[in-house]
């Protein structure tokens, strides 16, 4: 009983930081753009169903120790930061309300499944556009392909953590059922995000919030 509700605990606390950072990331994003914005609107909401429908579709065994693709790499490099973490935010709503994510689950789910994928990624792509010759091979494959199979690896090994440490499942379990399927989604996940922004940023690079024509593609 007292493990059970130490774990409560944990998932209490997750939900009320994972408010505190929807909160603060809330404040800096302009609503009324999206209300007014066509293109902003279509981004954004698009890119949730998107991310909805990825989610959906998803392979396990055990109870929580689902694989699905993330897609959050291109989400991050699409949207910026912030709209990124409220497209995915809607997504991870989506699938807990539909019945394919537990609602206790949601902080933790929003914290190590949003949250970190796409602070990961973004970090990466900040870290590339100031220290790094700006090129469109460093950016499709530095800021959408690594990243994409990196998050991914970062999910799982943060969940997998939290499952052992919850006493859900043992270690012999996570990892025979759901870390050992790391390796096999780390290059379909990063072909994913790298494809997409490949495509995006040649038939629709004015989409892309963090690509730059001018940087990246006009050099004189």
């Amino acid at each position: 009983m007292e493990h059970t509700a130490y774990f409560t605990d944990i998932q209490t606390m997750a939900g009320l930081l994972s408010l505190v950072i929807c909160f603060f990331v809330s404040k800096k994003l302009i609503f009324s753009q999206l209300i007014s914005d066509k293109k902003c609107q279509h981004l954004v909401f698009g890119s949730a169903a998107c991310v909805f429908i990825l989610w959906m579709f998803r392979t396990g065994i055990y109870d929580g120790l689902n694989v699905h693709f993330l897609w959050l790499s291109a989400l991050s490099l699409l949207l910026g930061f912030r709209w990124a973490i409220f497209s995915a935010t809607l997504a991870l709503l989506g699938v807990t309300i539909f019945g394919k994510e537990s609602i206790d689950m949601l902080g933790v789910n929003f914290l190590l499944g949003v949250l970190a994928p796409i602070a990961l990624t973004y970090g990466i792509y900040s870290l590339t556009f100031h220290k790094l010759p700006r090129h469109i091979f460093i950016y499709i494959f530095l800021c959408a392909f690594i990243p994409g199979a990196l998050s991914i690896v970062l999910k799982m090994l943060a969940l997998s953590g939290y499952f052992y440490l919850d006493g859900i499942y043992s270690w012999h379990i996570i990892e025979d059922n759901y870390l050992v399927l790391s390796t096999l989604m780390l290059f379909p996940e990063a072909m994913f995000n790298g494809m997409t922004i490949t495509l995006l940023i040649i038939y629709k690079p004015e989409w892309v919030y963090t690509f730059y024509d001018k940087l990246y593609l006009d050099k004189e």
